[in-house]
Protein backbone atom coordinates (compact mmCIF):
# COMPACT_ATOMS: atom_id res chain seq x y z
CA UNK A 1 0.00 0.00 0.00
CA UNK A 2 1.04 3.47 -0.45
CA UNK A 3 0.05 5.94 1.70
CA UNK A 4 -0.31 9.66 0.62
CA UNK A 5 -0.13 11.89 3.44
CA UNK A 6 -3.49 14.28 3.86
CA UNK A 7 -2.50 16.91 6.36
CA UNK A 8 -4.91 19.59 4.89
CA UNK A 9 -2.73 21.55 2.11
CA UNK A 10 -1.41 19.21 -1.31
CA UNK A 11 -2.27 18.19 -4.30
CA UNK A 12 -3.43 15.14 -3.30
CA UNK A 13 -5.62 13.98 -5.67
CA UNK A 14 -3.26 14.52 -8.68
CA UNK A 15 -0.38 12.78 -6.87
CA UNK A 16 -3.06 9.64 -6.06
CA UNK A 17 -4.31 9.55 -9.87
CA UNK A 18 -0.71 10.03 -11.41
CA UNK A 19 -0.10 6.42 -9.20
CA UNK A 20 -3.33 4.79 -10.99
CA UNK A 21 -2.43 5.76 -14.19
CA UNK A 22 0.67 3.75 -13.63
CA UNK A 23 -0.59 0.82 -12.10
CA UNK A 24 -0.89 1.52 -8.59
CA UNK A 25 -3.05 2.14 -5.71
CA UNK A 26 -2.70 4.58 -3.55
CA UNK A 27 -4.55 5.91 -0.20
CA UNK A 28 -5.20 9.52 0.46
CA UNK A 29 -4.88 9.62 4.48
CA UNK A 30 -5.43 11.89 7.05
CA UNK A 31 -4.86 8.30 9.85
CA UNK A 32 -1.52 8.96 11.21
CA UNK A 33 -1.64 5.25 11.90
CA UNK A 34 -2.17 4.62 8.16
CA UNK A 35 1.58 5.40 7.78
CA UNK A 36 2.85 2.68 9.75
CA UNK A 37 0.87 -0.13 8.34
CA UNK A 38 1.97 1.26 4.21
CA UNK A 39 4.76 -0.07 2.74
CA UNK A 40 5.53 3.09 1.03
CA UNK A 41 4.76 6.75 2.02
CA UNK A 42 4.64 10.18 -0.46
CA UNK A 43 4.70 13.26 1.48
CA UNK A 44 3.10 16.34 -1.36
CA UNK A 45 2.97 19.79 -0.27
CA UNK A 46 1.28 22.88 -1.47
CA UNK A 47 1.17 26.14 0.03
CA UNK A 48 3.23 28.03 3.07
CA UNK A 49 6.33 26.17 4.58
CA UNK A 50 5.17 27.28 8.16
CA UNK A 51 1.20 26.76 8.05
CA UNK A 52 2.23 22.75 6.61
CA UNK A 53 4.43 22.00 9.72
CA UNK A 54 2.20 23.46 11.72
CA UNK A 55 -0.59 21.13 10.44
CA UNK A 56 1.66 18.07 10.42
CA UNK A 57 2.24 18.87 14.18
CA UNK A 58 -1.05 19.01 14.92
CA UNK A 59 -2.45 16.32 12.91
CA UNK A 60 -0.19 13.94 14.60
CA UNK A 61 2.15 12.93 11.59
CA UNK A 62 5.60 14.17 13.04
CA UNK A 63 6.52 10.90 14.87
CA UNK A 64 5.23 8.30 12.57
CA UNK A 65 6.73 9.90 9.33
CA UNK A 66 10.22 10.09 11.52
CA UNK A 67 9.20 6.01 12.56
CA UNK A 68 8.66 5.51 8.46
CA UNK A 69 11.78 6.73 7.46
CA UNK A 70 13.70 5.09 10.38
CA UNK A 71 12.42 2.07 9.41
CA UNK A 72 13.67 2.00 6.39
CA UNK A 73 10.47 2.46 4.37
CA UNK A 74 10.45 4.11 0.97
CA UNK A 75 9.42 7.67 1.55
CA UNK A 76 8.86 10.20 -1.23
CA UNK A 77 8.55 14.08 -0.87
CA UNK A 78 7.30 16.54 -3.23
CA UNK A 79 7.62 20.11 -3.81
CA UNK A 80 7.21 21.72 -0.19
CA UNK A 81 7.38 17.53 0.47
CA UNK A 82 11.05 18.25 -0.08
CA UNK A 83 11.36 21.28 1.66
CA UNK A 84 9.38 20.03 5.46
CA UNK A 85 12.51 17.29 5.41
CA UNK A 86 14.94 20.11 5.82
CA UNK A 87 16.29 21.45 9.38
CA UNK A 88 14.48 24.83 9.23
CA UNK A 89 13.15 27.24 6.02
CA UNK A 90 12.86 31.30 5.93
CA UNK A 91 9.58 31.53 4.33
CA UNK A 92 8.26 34.26 6.15
CA UNK A 93 10.16 34.19 9.47
CA UNK A 94 12.52 31.41 10.91
CA UNK A 95 10.53 28.05 11.02
CA UNK A 96 11.75 24.61 11.79
CA UNK A 97 11.37 21.43 9.58
CA UNK A 98 11.75 17.82 10.33
CA UNK A 99 15.12 17.92 10.14
CA UNK A 100 15.62 14.36 8.41
CA UNK A 101 18.36 16.22 6.00
CA UNK A 102 19.86 18.95 7.59
CA UNK A 103 19.92 22.34 5.47
CA UNK A 104 17.72 25.67 4.89
CA UNK A 105 15.03 26.41 2.46
CA UNK A 106 15.84 29.85 1.11
CA UNK A 107 14.09 32.42 -1.26
CA UNK A 108 15.36 32.19 -4.77
CA UNK A 109 17.70 35.99 -5.09
CA UNK A 110 16.07 39.06 -6.64
CA UNK A 111 17.46 40.24 -9.45
CA UNK A 112 17.82 36.97 -11.34
CA UNK A 113 18.75 36.95 -14.95
CA UNK A 114 19.62 34.16 -18.04
CA UNK A 115 21.06 35.09 -21.10
CA UNK A 116 20.46 38.45 -20.41
CA UNK A 117 16.30 38.58 -19.54
CA UNK A 118 15.41 38.84 -16.05
CA UNK A 119 13.84 35.96 -14.59
CA UNK A 120 10.10 35.89 -12.51
CA UNK A 121 10.10 34.44 -9.20
CA UNK A 122 7.90 31.61 -8.39
CA UNK A 123 9.89 29.36 -10.83
CA UNK A 124 6.70 27.95 -12.97
CA UNK A 125 6.70 26.02 -15.79
CA UNK A 126 9.04 23.17 -17.58
CA UNK A 127 12.51 23.38 -16.75
CA UNK A 128 15.65 20.16 -16.88
CA UNK A 129 16.86 18.40 -14.22
CA UNK A 130 20.50 17.38 -14.60
CA UNK A 131 20.88 14.17 -12.83
CA UNK A 132 23.87 13.77 -10.68
CA UNK A 133 23.01 10.58 -8.37
CA UNK A 134 21.60 7.66 -10.31
CA UNK A 135 18.29 7.72 -7.66
CA UNK A 136 15.86 4.65 -7.91
CA UNK A 137 13.48 6.87 -8.69
CA UNK A 138 15.55 8.11 -11.80
CA UNK A 139 15.64 4.89 -13.53
CA UNK A 140 15.10 4.84 -17.29
CA UNK A 141 15.30 8.77 -17.16
CA UNK A 142 17.39 10.93 -19.46
CA UNK A 143 19.29 12.97 -17.40
CA UNK A 144 17.77 16.18 -19.22
CA UNK A 145 14.23 15.55 -18.83
CA UNK A 146 12.40 18.02 -18.46
CA UNK A 147 9.82 17.91 -15.71
CA UNK A 148 7.19 20.47 -14.00
CA UNK A 149 8.22 23.12 -11.47
CA UNK A 150 6.11 25.50 -9.22
CA UNK A 151 7.98 27.03 -6.38
CA UNK A 152 9.59 30.26 -4.90
CA UNK A 153 11.77 28.47 -2.28
CA UNK A 154 14.72 26.02 -2.75
CA UNK A 155 16.43 23.42 -0.67
CA UNK A 156 20.13 23.64 0.60
CA UNK A 157 21.57 20.50 1.91
CA UNK A 158 24.74 20.58 4.19
CA UNK A 159 26.18 17.74 2.46
CA UNK A 160 26.09 17.95 -1.11
CA UNK A 161 26.06 14.29 -1.53
CA UNK A 162 22.35 13.68 -0.93
CA UNK A 163 21.88 16.18 -3.72
CA UNK A 164 20.42 13.81 -6.73
CA UNK A 165 19.67 16.78 -9.49
CA UNK A 166 20.25 19.88 -9.42
CA UNK A 167 18.51 22.22 -12.20
CA UNK A 168 19.47 26.08 -13.45
CA UNK A 169 17.43 28.85 -13.01
CA UNK A 170 19.18 31.77 -12.52
CA UNK A 171 21.50 29.76 -10.10
CA UNK A 172 21.87 26.27 -10.11
CA UNK A 173 19.86 24.78 -6.96
CA UNK A 174 19.18 21.16 -5.79
CA UNK A 175 15.87 19.58 -7.34
CA UNK A 176 15.82 16.64 -5.58
CA UNK A 177 17.23 14.24 -2.87
CA UNK A 178 18.35 10.96 -2.51
CA UNK A 179 19.38 9.64 1.15
CA UNK A 180 18.88 5.70 1.57
CA UNK A 181 15.06 5.20 1.66
CA UNK A 182 14.03 8.85 1.13
CA UNK A 183 13.65 10.13 -2.23
CA UNK A 184 12.36 14.06 -2.69
CA UNK A 185 11.46 16.18 -5.71
CA UNK A 186 11.38 19.87 -5.49
CA UNK A 187 9.47 19.45 -9.32
CA UNK A 188 5.89 17.77 -9.68
CA UNK A 189 6.28 14.46 -10.80
CA UNK A 190 2.67 13.65 -10.95
CA UNK A 191 2.18 16.75 -13.39
CA UNK A 192 5.25 16.28 -15.89
CA UNK A 193 3.99 13.67 -17.92
CA UNK A 194 5.53 10.82 -19.24
CA UNK A 195 8.74 11.27 -17.06
CA UNK A 196 6.98 12.23 -13.93
CA UNK A 197 5.16 9.04 -14.03
CA UNK A 198 7.90 6.69 -14.68
CA UNK A 199 9.52 8.06 -11.31
CA UNK A 200 6.26 7.55 -9.61
CA UNK A 201 6.08 3.98 -11.18
CA UNK A 202 10.01 3.62 -10.15
CA UNK A 203 9.14 4.53 -6.44
CA UNK A 204 5.83 2.40 -6.13
CA UNK A 205 8.03 -0.99 -7.93
CA UNK A 206 10.23 0.09 -4.40
CA UNK A 207 10.95 -2.79 -2.06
Amino acid sequence: MIAIIDYGMGNLRSVQKGFEKVGFDAVVTSDPKVLLDAQRVVLPGVGAFRDCIRNLEEGGFVEPILKVIREGKPFLGICLGLQLLFTESEEFGLHQGLNVIPGRVLRFPEGMQEAGESLKVPHMGWNQVSIKRPAPIFQGVEDGSNVYFVHSYYVKPEDEAVVASTTRYGIDFCSSIWRDNVMATQFHPEKSQDKGLAMLKNFALLK
